[in-house]
């Protein structure tokens, strides 16, 4: 989305969100079946009851004796009666899969860990399996702090600029393994570790792209499906610049949700106001910004201006248990302060301790630019960006804007086909109703569009559903995932509270 790129992604990280920011508050499928995984993985013990291997796959599947590539894979052995092995993805496209069943524990319930190795792994080219990389922490830094939504010759420039400078990067550095990191790709490298880990089913939990790489997995290998869960989905059937018009729209909601919420807090920083007065401080705060940055208490010596702000407003709109903390960053910014805006922003970008990065923003526009065909010139995104600040008159130009890198991108891009994965075992899509970052219609596009698919939806707010405090979906998940017990098609899930 707004990191300069559509931002789909789920992470634990969002999920400790609330405590954290409550701290800063404080203080091919012909191919498909030809490629072998190496014989087997070599577990070592990697603490905290964890083991760690790698598995080797080809860089290229239509080339399966070619040059291979290693794949960094973590796993919790079931703590009771094993059934097999759940293999989890947090989404992005650049989550950590490593790092999310790290936290296997607040991911999955007791009772599917009693029942499951939990297993995650890096897709290629995030994180610990062959990550790309195109930018240093200070490049990026200063891409990640242009302006997102231009409004004059020399911002569109500067943005041109930067979003070639991204691409000739990723190029230089990460040449070889562009072509070769898409979605369809990584399906792919699930399968082999399905393979490697003796399961004869596959048996999956993915969230936001999570949910496309899921998807994609059953299209490709329909019946090797056991019991997927895909959380909070991607629509594979909208192009690049619908999904960013939608997921602009989306974050839109969410943020009126939350100054609907907001109103009822003592803290609130627009008391007695409505939500389109509400709309136009933030709106005003974002034009002030742009204009003349506001106060960087980290003293890292970051220019806070309109994008760093954007990012922080956003960050958690992802999770309503951080509402409270965004109020406060509000009430400050709104009085010149920028700090607490600019640490959710942090989070959002994975920008550690120290200025360092992980990998995620390349990854991320690795896997999107070579996922779809996008405009071929800025000005066909200029006018993207134009139209979508109609529903999206926060949040729209600057999540058109992210997708330019594509626009330059070394390697061409493509197009998603249909996916219906006839013949798969029944696959349950989850939905919440007011998600930020893939609205609700997307679940019930992907349940329609799979032959299979059965819709779960939640009357609820931020992104995705399980283990968010719903017992209602944690229960018919859980069934789902041991049992194999399918909802009814369309189950409505009610609102926490």
């Amino acid at each position: 989305m707004i990191c300069r790129r559509p931002l789909e992604r789920h992470s634990v990280r969002f999920r400790r969100t609330a405590a954290a920011l409550a701290a800063l508050a404080l203080s091919a499928t012909a191919c498909a079946g030809v490629s072998r995984p190496d014989t087997a993985l070599d577990w070592t013990d990697c603490g905290d009851g964890f083991e760690c291997a790698k598995l080797g796959v080809p860089l290229d599947h239509g080339k399966p004796d070619g040059e291979r590539i290693q794949i960094s894979v973590v796993r919790l052995p079931a703590s009771g009666e094993r059934i097999g092995s759940i293999l989890v993805n947090p989404g992005g496209p650049g989550g950590s899969g490593v790092e999310y069943a790290r936290s296997a524990r607040s991911v999955l319930s007791e009772a599917v860990r009693a029942r499951f190795d939990v297993v995650g792994f890096d897709p290629r080219g995030v994180g610990g399996s062959s990550p790309v990389r195109c930018l240093s922490s200070s490049e990026l830094d200063a891409y990640i702090g242009l302006d997102g939504s231009p409004d004059s010759p020399a911002e569109v420039t500067a943005l041109e600029e930067g979003s070639r400078r991204f691409a000739d990067g990723c190029r230089a550095q990460s040449g070889k393994l562009l072509p070769h990191v898409g979605t369809a790709d990584a399906a792919r490298d699930m399968d082999l570790l399905r393979a490697a880990l003796g399961d004869k089913g596959l048996t999956y939990l993915g969230k936001s792209y999570g949910t496309q790489l899921g998807a994609v997995y059953a299209d490709l290998f329909p019946g090797r499906v056991r019991a997927l869960v895909l959380d909070g989905a991607v629509d594979p059937s909208l192009s690049p610049l619908e999904l960013n018009a939608a997921q602009a729209h989306g974050f839109e909601i969410a943020l009126d949700a939350f100054l609907e919420d907001c109103f009822t807090a003592q803290d609130c920083p627009f008391p007695g106001g409505s939500v389109k007065s509400a709309r136009e401080k933030i709106a005003g705060l974002l034009r002030e910004a742009d204009r003349r940055p506001l106060t960087n208490g980290t003293g890292d010596g970051r220019q806070v201006g309109e994008a760093w702000t954007t990012l922080g407003l956003v960050t958690p709109l992802y999770d309503h248990q951080s509402w409270p903390v965004l109020r406060q960053a509000l009430g400050e910014a709104l009085r010149g302060d920028g700090t607490t805006l600019l640490r959710m922003a942090d989070l959002l970008v994975d920008r550690r301790e120290g200025g360092t990065y992980s990998n995620q923003t390349e990854a991320n526009m690795a896997v999107n630019c070579i996922d779809g065909h996008f405009p071929r010139t800025s000005t066909a995104l200029a006018q993207a960006a134009r139209d979508s600040a109609v529903d999206a008159p926060l949040f729209g130009p600057s999540v058109m804007w992210s997708s330019l890198p594509c626009t330059y991108w070394p390697v061409k891009g493509t197009p998603q086909q249909k996916i219906d994965a006839p013949g798969a075992a029944p696959i349950m899509v989850v939905g919440t109703e007011r998600d930020p970052a893939t609205p609700y219609e997307w679940s019930k596009a992907l349940a329609k569009q799979l032959s299979s698919g059965v819709l779960v939806g939640f009357d609820g707010d931020g992104h995705t559903a399980y283990l968010t405090g719903s017992a209602c979906v944690d229960r018919l998940v859980d069934d789902y995932l041991i049992k194999l017990a399918v909802p009814k098609d369309g189950t409505r899930c009610p609102k926490i509270g």
